[in-house]
């Protein structure tokens, strides 16, 4: 029988798991905007609108330590972090834009390199996912394969229903785990009438049309055309669900300090810029076509995956007006 859970009940969940230790992220409203961040109880949950940045902090942070080194007596001692200490968390509340990003994630922090601070926070996390029945012009998921309703990426799922509440679905062992161990928050209901789901504006491209033109037009023009006003801020990769540029440095005395691994983004104008004072990525709109290049190229050709999914919080928050799903919609139907 479909499972639901009434809000307040979903609040007691969050309370709980607090209590137990359990580190519990998702939206919550700071000043004038939602983000997702660690919640400290179930009151502070607020899932009326997409949170501004995404998801993927709970897993790759902005920036973190990753080992630290002191200099006594003449002998340098390097101590790693004790991944061990990762606490178990529960992100609760991921639209599908952010619940699926994850899991296009997993294949560049696990390819030639195990990247365990990556890995470990994903085992210990269960993703809760949640239905969207609201969106806005900059919404295009259902552009890139997806839908405001897509469950892929979620351990359990929401969804919201008429009168108030969520049905509940399971839809990993994690999720059927946390199901079970919670029982007593979740009923039982026969029949339930799910709110209509968002409906973003734009149909599924053919992105197999897209990358075939992107194979065949690292030259063309058209990067000039469209990307000469990109600005270089870096909004878009800091915001993306699915962007994972980093870079690492030493920070500290020669005595003692730690070394950090922080985002980076390939729109900056010195990502690209050598020792010796070279850079191949010179101006901005190489800087932008190897944006779009590694989202629906590159990225394809090493894992098979679109390193997009539609959020449209770049389309946002972009200064200069940068529209992303207009871009490939015209590379579609080149």
């Amino acid at each position: 029988m479909p499972k639901t859970i009434t809000e307040q009940n979903l609040q007691a969940l969050i309370d709980l798991l607090v209590k137990e230790g359990t580190r519990v992220v998702g939206p919550k409203r700071a000043d004038t905007m939602v983000l997702y961040a660690p919640l400290t109880n179930g009151a502070e949950l607020d899932l009326i609108e997409l949170p501004r940045r995404s998801a993927k902090e709970t897993f790759f942070p902005l920036c973190e330590e990753i080992l630290s080194y002191e200099k006594k007596d003449g002998k340098t001692s390097v101590t790693d972090i004790d991944l061990d200490k990762l606490p178990e968390t529960v992100l609760i509340g991921a639209r599908p834009c952010d619940s699926a990003a994850p899991g296009i994630l997993d294949a560049v922090f696990s390819w030639d390199y195990n990247d365990e601070f990556y890995l470990e926070r994903r085992k210990k996390t269960v993703i809760i996912g949640l239905a969207c029945t609201r969106g806005d012009d900059a919404c295009f998921c259902t552009a890139v394969g997806y839908a405001p309703d897509t469950k892929q990426g979620s351990d359990l799922f929401l969804a919201p229903v008429e009168g108030g509440g969520f049905s509940v679905e399971a839809v990993t062992d994690k999720g059927t785990a946390l199901l079970a161990r919670y029982g007593g928050l979740f009923q039982d209901q026969a029949a339930v009438s799910p709110l209509p789901v968002a409906t973003p504006t734009m149909a599924k491209l053919d992105l197999a049309r897209i990358k075939g033109w992107l194979d065949h037009n690292f030259e063309s023009d058209f990067w000039k055309e469209i990307a000469v006003r990109c600005v270089g801020c870096g909004a878009c990769a800091f915001i993306c669900p699915a962007c994972h540029c980093f870079d690492i440095n030493d920070e500290g005395t020669e005595a003692k300090g730690c070394r950090r691994k922080h985002w980076d983004a390939c729109g900056f104008a010195k990502f690209t810029n050598h020792a010796s004072g070279h850079n191949p990525r010179d101006v901005q709109p190489q800087r932008y076509r190897n944006r779009i290049m590694h989202k629906f190229k590159y990225y394809d050709d090493k894992f098979g995956k679109t390193l997009c999914t539609g959020c449209g919080r770049c389309i946002r928050a972009c200064p200069v007006g940068i529209d992303i799903a207009a871009l490939i919609e015209e590379i579609s139907k080149k």
